[in-house]
């Protein structure tokens, strides 16, 4: 870790070697990195804290967070510590207002890199919880589960390959989950908000 002072601003730099399960980018073994600086106020404006991997809790750098600018790479940022809470998804740009531009409720408090993926990607969903019910797997994006597969719910599913966004309405809507490859047996059972999918996208933005 080191610190750099410009004016009233303090920039803390932060590293994968301060986090090494961050440092696994992928099944693929690509290493880029993404860089996101969050700031105190709107437009830019405050203190800031930039960003190079996992961050579980913004508020021990900053007391608040009402504005970001992705430099490169993808994001996933959270209302509340430890990745809980409302999720949003944050792709390379400048957000001067996340509660106006992205209709958050409350300041950014903890925040995911998203690993750059290249190969295939492949999930199977469930429609009950602990992988029972019916099944289907996916390779490709699915903008409704009941129109295509007849399902009414995905409560469980599994992750081989790839890094996904999973959305509690059709259409790619509502609030959202990022999910890395792994076994999720029980949304509920995750402390999440959203309890059942409807709809799911792959990760394909590239880590610029």
């Amino acid at each position: 870790m080191r610190y750099k002072r410009k004016g009233l601003n303090q920039v803390r730099y932060s590293s994968n070697s301060d986090n090494p399960s961050a440092a696994n980018m992928s099944n693929t073994g690509m290493n880029m990195r993404g860089k996101i600086i969050f700031y105190e106020e709107k437009n830019f404006q405050g203190r800031s804290y930039e960003c190079m991997s996992d961050c579980s809790d913004m508020t021990s750098y900053l007391s608040r967070c009402h504005s970001c600018r992705v430099e490169s790479g993808c994001f996933m940022v959270y209302d509340r510590p430890n990745f809980m809470g409302n999720q949003f998804f944050m792709r390379r740009g400048e957000y001067a207002d996340n509660m106006s531009m992205m209709g958050m409720r409350d300041c950014i408090k903890s925040c995911r890199m998203i690993p750059m993926h290249r190969g295939q990607f492949r999930m199977k969903i469930f429609e009950k919880e602990n992988f029972s019910g019916q099944s289907h797997e996916l390779m490709d994006d699915c903008d409704n589960i009941m129109e295509r597969y007849r399902m009414s719910d995905c409560m469980s599913c599994q992750v081989m390959d790839g890094h996904w966004l999973m959305y509690e309405q059709a259409n790619f809507r509502g609030k959202m989950m990022y999910l890395r490859p792994g076994e999720y047996r029980s949304f509920r059972e995750m402390g999440m908000s959203i309890t059942r999918f409807m709809s799911m996208r792959r990760i394909m933005d590239s880590c610029n």
